[in-house]
């Protein structure tokens, strides 16, 4: 049923049923509500996605000591998806909520190497909202590509302010970023700086979109991640104040500090919508993007598991979705099995958002929308896959199988959530003909997506990105399991080295400049960074190394320059060929010892 009906269909009689639906259909554009012609009677839409914050991280699901009273009435004002699923990682949420396809098919299972980003053919939601006459608007975490064609710009919004790479302590992101008056990347590429802590930042810039919208006459919609309680857990001091003083060691204060900072958020973002009366034609949508991290020491909701791993307490999440003017009827719990990948074909329905046959065809998600609207008691009966990989390439049975109560586990582990909620007791052996059901629904979903789970997102040189700026989280075919994608490796000189799967859309002339430390730093090569100390932040000295000579390896090119000790980048002039092209770079000592790999190069189009 068109969302345009569910306004009005709980108040009419089967008599006058006829009337109505021949009136809207000759006076309604396709736009839920649109029953005056008028853009803002169409509903907003505002998605908040917290990262690494639990189940069991909010009060309203029984945290003994963590008050969250915010949270606490959106959930009371809400439908609430009790068994809600996302991947046991960050980036696969995303894209999966994104595009309403499971991560192993839309390109994005990894958090980083090539395999966190959006294949340029899918389509995405903030694309589906633009292209209905929606303004589209991005400020928070990204984490689905910091390179073109992959940035937030490129996949539908109109405007985007995003740290880069996975957190504020990492690579792609700006040089030493402490959640402080941090520098973010705009639309353009550039990096700007922004006073205040960074989840305060990502709410006022989200209001400020929403009220330009609404000043406008223009529906929106808003896409929040924070980064927040992801690592680095760094908080104003009033905020863990209160959980070291009960006695909790120093890195759960201030997680459950930064969940605080959030909870408050959420009712300066409540508040504003009252009082802009934006609240009630707004769908809103709280979630996080996987299961607890730091929090489950304190409390898991009775749940197995953490990020990363495949129990319920890895990628079971709380889902509440409010829209005071949709036909929801009252607040209550939605018991049966959902995922990400539902939110965009519920989205569409709910909005009546025009979408071509292809772009739906690509979903593995359904429509909750009559679920929401109560026209309907259940969900059809349908078997879910989680899985994702911090592999070069995924592993066979490496995932859970979601049916009904039923959770297969690594292809063989078997548990009943409804008897077992703890994942304690494995009854695979007590229920082979489950077993059996799981594995084969499993192995038909793995024939789909394996043939793509090989390819790698492609950063592209020569486009509408130049100068192109490379970072080592992209490296595949690493020398260390130790992790490459963290700033910490590059203070430690961290020996490790990769290679760049890339793209040349341009042939001719490049300048490929060699870095050990990011433009900003203003560093040389071979130097010490200094030691910096903040009130909540200490970063401590990074170490020197002996590189006297660097080599770049890109198709055919293959030279070696020495390096001075006052160089800040190693400079290489080459001709690429359009194409697809790897490249890899080395640091040497005085022998020809390789130290590490260029963590970082820039790339630009002559």
């Amino acid at each position: 049923m068109k969302n345009n009906f569910r306004l009005t269909i709980k108040t009419i009689s089967k008599s006058a049923l006829v009337v109505v639906i021949g009136a809207l259909a000759a006076t309604s554009h396709g736009g839920a509500n649109k029953l005056s012609g008028n853009a803002m009677d169409r509903p907003n839409v505002l998605i908040v996605m917290t990262d690494d914050q639990g189940y069991g991280d909010m009060s309203c699901h029984g945290n003994p000591v963590l008050k969250t009273p915010h949270l606490d009435r959106l959930h009371e004002q809400s439908i609430r998806f009790t068994d809600f699923h996302s991947a046991p990682v960050c980036t696969p949420s995303r894209g999966q909520l994104l595009t309403g396809m499971d991560a192993m098919r839309n390109g994005a299972w990894a958090w980083a190497f090539g395999h966190e980003m959006i294949r340029r053919d899918v389509v995405t939601m903030p694309q589906v909202f633009k292209k209905n006459g929606y303004r589209t608007g991005h400020f928070g975490k990204w984490h689905l590509g910091d390179n073109y064609p992959y940035r937030p710009k490129e996949k539908g919004f109109d405007e985007s302010i995003t740290h880069g790479g996975a957190a504020t302590h990492q690579t792609p992101d700006y040089w030493q970023n402490d959640n402080f008056d941090d520098f973010y990347r705009h639309n353009d590429g550039s990096f700007q700086q922004h006073k205040g802590y960074c989840t305060d930042v990502w709410f006022d810039l989200s209001m400020d979109f929403m009220k330009r919208c609404q000043k406008a006459g223009t529906p929106f919609f808003c896409y929040l991640p924070t980064n927040a309680p992801h690592t680095p857990y760094y908080v104003e001091k009033k905020y863990s104040k209160p959980f070291l003083a009960a006695g909790m060691d120093e890195e759960v204060a201030k997680y459950l500090g930064m969940v605080v900072n959030l909870d408050e958020n959420m009712g300066r973002l409540n508040a504003f919508l009252d009082a802009n009366d934006l609240a009630d034609n707004t769908i809103v949508i709280f979630m996080t993007d996987n299961g607890g991290t730091t929090g489950t020491k304190v409390f898991t909701a009775g749940m197995r598991g953490r990020k990363q791993q495949y129990y319920e307490g890895g990628h079971r999440v709380p889902c509440f979705i409010r829209w005071p003017r949709g036909a929801f009827g009252s607040p209550r719990d939605a018991e049966d099995p959902a995922q990400m990948q539902d939110l965009l074909p519920t989205l569409i329905d709910l909005c009546d958002l025009k979408v071509g046959n292809a772009a739906r065809q690509q979903f593995d998600g359904i429509s909750l929308a009559d679920l929401l609207c109560g026209e309907t008691e259940h969900l059809s009966d349908r078997k879910l896959v989680v899985q994702w990989s911090k592999l070069d390439f995924p592993a066979y049975g490496d995932a859970a199988v979601i049916w009904k109560e039923w959770r297969l586990v690594h292809d063989r582990e078997l548990y009943n959530i409804a008897s077992d909620p703890g994942q304690q007791n494995d009854v695979a052996s007590q229920h082979p003909e489950i077993v059996e059901t799981l594995k084969a629904h499993y192995a038909d979903w793995w024939k789909g997506v394996e043939p793509l789970v090989a390819d790698y997102g492609r950063p592209i040189l020569g486009g509408a990105e130049n100068p192109v700026r490379l970072t080592c989280f992209e490296w595949r075919k690493k020398t260390t399991k130790a992790n490459v994608t963290v700033q910490y490796s590059v203070w430690d000189g961290l020996k490790a080295n990769g290679e760049w799967m890339l793209e040349v859309e341009t042939p001719g002339k490049y300048r490929i400049e060699l870095r050990r430390y990011p433009l900003e730093a203003n560093a040389a090569i071979c130097a010490a960074y200094p030691a910096r100390q903040r009130e909540f932040v200490h970063f401590n000295e990074c170490k020197a190394l002996p590189i006297l000579s660097a080599r770049l390896r890109i198709g055919d090119f293959d030279q070696t320059l020495a390096v001075k000790p006052t160089d800040k980048a190693v400079p290489f002039e080459v001709n690429l060929p359009a194409g697809e092209i790897p490249l890899k770079t080395w640091f040497m000592d005085e022998t020809g010892e390789e130290l590490c790999g260029a963590y970082y190069v820039d790339v630009t189009k002559r």
